[in-house]
């Protein structure tokens, strides 16, 4: 037998054999890897020391765990972007850096750059992925393009004055139950969990014409789709269980994947009812008959959309897009409202305003129902709500991946392949942009200062800013009108901690700066009672205005 002098390595002769030699070329394999990832790890931790860091808590956690899904965690992130000002470092355990960007100067090569240049980072949103599909949220390239197109015409201003309508019912539904909860005796509410079941209402009415009722008696769907949020905010923050094999082995990821089946098989079934209504009547009797009854929906519009070769949305992409918007729409809209309750609760002043504005709009209206025209005529509001999404924007991050290198205003350069995290939150409590972000820059003039952020209603703004600026002038001026909020803490409460009415068993927080969550930083008070206004029912509660 042919004899293998391996002396050079200290071996001595060996019998040559192919798995030997299988066994050396798969060793040699793996340690050239080793070293071209140790190299290229030592070389992009050479070129990011440019960027300044906050301490670490040590060296293999990092930052990982110093942002938490509370008020210090707001608070914190609002010290970085006092202190680092534009961009800084973070390390999500020892290997995993991410640069954080808290100046729209330097966010603006990012959001500049081409699309294959700087894509969407995937490592947490991929967690979404068999809950919501190629949807929006997820699909990036041509596909979002070509979905994006198609889509528009759901957000037709035209279609959206028909929504209003169901605004307003969700809207009454949430009031009268505050007010029977008033007389029964609650003197705290949440308006997080309040506010989420009447966006998830209307939603469910907007995009699949379904009255589920689900503000007075539980719903299985709503349920799941509650569920599947708090189950993907618990996995952002165990990091061990981030790789899928291990996730679907827990007990949560058997709970994720049953609410994910419910949540399909009801969307599929809707889809698959009114496809075979559409075949039976024709898309232009059908499309006649939904003129007629005014019902056009959000599956209806995904549907009858055709791009310019007559190609239509799968089954399965209308249903990507329709979960999507049911996730996407009901929780950062949720969040917004909340946000908008807390910060006119903080200041009274703004908010006796802003009702003095609804009720003289509504003085010679009847029924007391603000139509899509009135909008127009709630400048103060408008300015209020555009305020309260500077100071508490629901989604506080975004995230982005470098393909190449990414040169920065000050001609630091983003190596290529490092993750980038777009701190909205910090961008709007950032000092270098607001003298004094903290303020609310009252009174308002025709010319909106730099505290305010630009948030028109124009056909040009995305879907999601369109409707959710609609529904917080809809739902603030409905509820203004009819009731005072003030902060838990003004009325001698037990403060940001407690609440009469507890969040739902399960029904978690944010993701870690995914999600600002009002009832983190206090709760707010909506009071119901008597017929006219006068003294509060309790210290805590107050009276309503006359219907």
């Amino acid at each position: 037998m042919p004899q293998l002098s391996l002396s050079w390595l200290g071996l001595g002769p060996l019998a040559a054999s192919p798995w030997l030699l299988l066994l050396m070329v798969g060793a040699s394999w793996v340690l050239a890897r080793m070293l071209a990832w140790t190299y290229t790890f030592y070389d992009n931790c050479c070129r990011l020391r440019c960027f300044p860091q906050p301490p670490k808590r040590n060296w293999f956690w990092g930052h990982l765990g110093l942002v938490k899904s509370n008020e210090d965690g707001l608070r914190l992130v609002e010290d970085l972007g006092h202190y680092f000002r534009d961009v800084h470092l973070w390390w999500m355990g020892p290997f995993y850096p991410i640069l954080r960007l808290v100046h729209p100067k330097f966010v603006a090569p990012l959001l500049q750059a081409p699309a294959a240049a700087v894509p969407k980072d995937m490592y947490f949103y991929s967690f979404l992925k068999p809950w919501l599909g190629d949807g929006l949220l997820l699909s990036a390239g041509n596909k979002w393009s070509h979905h994006r197109r198609l889509l528009t015409p759901a957000f037709h201003f035209e279609i959206l004055k028909s929504y209003l309508k169901i605004f307003n019912t969700s809207a009454d539904i949430m009031h009268a139950k505050w007010r029977r909860l008033a007389l029964e005796g609650s003197a705290h509410l949440d308006m997080f969990e309040h506010i989420s079941l009447m966006t998830l209402d209307s939603l469910q009415k907007c995009v699949f014409s379904f009255n589920s009722n689900c503000q007075e008696n539980p719903s299985e769907y709503i349920a799941a789709i509650l569920e599947l949020s708090a189950l993907v905010t618990k996995r952002h923050q165990q990091i061990f269980l981030h790789m899928d094999f291990l996730y679907y082995l827990t007990p949560d990821g058997q709970r994720f994947c049953r609410a994910c089946n419910l949540v399909h098989d009801f969307t599929g079934n809707v889809i698959q009812k009114r496809r075979h209504t559409l075949i039976s009547q024709g898309s232009h009797d059908f499309l006649k008959a939904k003129a007629k009854a005014k019902t056009l929906d959000f599956i209806d519009v995904l549907l009858l959309a055709k791009d310019e070769n007559g190609k239509e949305l799968s089954d399965e992409d209308i249903r990507a897009e329709a979960d999507t918007f049911m996730f996407a729409g009901h929780d950062t809209t949720a969040s917004g409202l909340s946000w908008v309750l807390y910060n006119l609760a903080k200041h009274p002043e703004y908010q006796e305003r802003c009702r003095q504005e609804v009720q003289e709009l509504l003085r010679d209206l009847e029924p007391k129902e603000i139509e899509w025209e009135d909008l127009a005529q709630l400048p103060f509001l408008t300015t209020c709500i555009k305020e309260s999404l500077r100071l508490h924007p629901p989604v506080t991050a975004i995230s982005r991946r470098c393909t190449q290198d990414v040169v920065l205003p000050d001609g630091r350069v983003i190596p290529k392949g490092n993750m980038c995290v777009i701190s909205i939150f910090g961008i709007h409590h950032n000092p270098s942009v607001w003298p004094d972000p903290e303020v609310l820059p009252f009174p308002p003039s025709p010319c909106p200062g730099p505290g305010i952020q630009s948030f028109p209603l124009r056909p040009r703004k995305p879907p999601e800013e369109v409707t959710s600026c609609l529904y917080s002038l809809l739902g603030r001026a409905q509820e203004l009108h009819r009731a005072d909020v003030r902060h838990d803490r003004d009325e001698g409460g037990p403060g940001a901690h407690a609440a009469a009415l507890p969040r739902p068993a399960g029904r978690g927080g944010a993701a870690q700066e995914a999600r600002a969550d009002p009832a983190r930083r206090g709760r707010t008070l909506a009071a119901g009672g008597a017929a006219e206004r006068g003294p509060a029912m309790t210290p805590r509660l107050l009276a309503w205005d006359p219907p």
